[in-house]
């Protein structure tokens, strides 16, 4: 069974944060330049919240709120959903479908490690569903 460890081994453990009180035109400039959908929010090491292009878009750009004056705890998603490595990419799927997210960190000992988009998993399960057809097709043939 695949799990969060898999992917995170495969995808690195980057994790790109930003603070609750940084505007949010702040939190836009480094989704972009770092081609993420979601940023954590983070007060140290500590986990805040998420704030996602689709919060922007509802909360800030909707609202006609000032990207410059608006601070991200305004906008940012919390409590946060959260997955562990041993978890599996069929739970966090689930997770992500019930709660209609696409993001989920990865904490270990209460420490974030890394953070696992939709794309991430739909892409393993593809693999690994690739691999299994190969497999399955050499061994008939053999």
């Amino acid at each position: 069974m695949l799990r969060v460890a898999d992917v995170l081994r495969g995808k690195g453990g980057a994790v790109f944060g930003i603070a609750p009180e940084d505007p949010v035109l702040e939190a836009i400039r480094l989704m972009a330049e770092r081609h993420v959908g979601a940023l954590l929010v983070l007060q140290g090491d500590e986990l805040k919240g998420i704030v996602s292009e689709r919060d922007y878009a509802r909360k800030v750009v909707l609202l006609g709120r000032s990207s410059a004056e608006t601070p991200v705890w305004q906008i940012m998603s919390s409590p946060v959903i959260t997955v562990g490595r041993g978890d599996s990419v069929h739970a966090c799927l689930e997770l992500m479908t019930r709660h209609r997210i696409r993001h989920l960190p990865v904490v270990d000992g209460g420490a974030v490690v890394g953070v696992l988009s939709i794309g991430d998993l739909v892409k393993a399960v593809i693999e690994t569903q690739r691999q299994q057809i190969e497999d399955l097709e050499r061994f008939i043939h053999s």
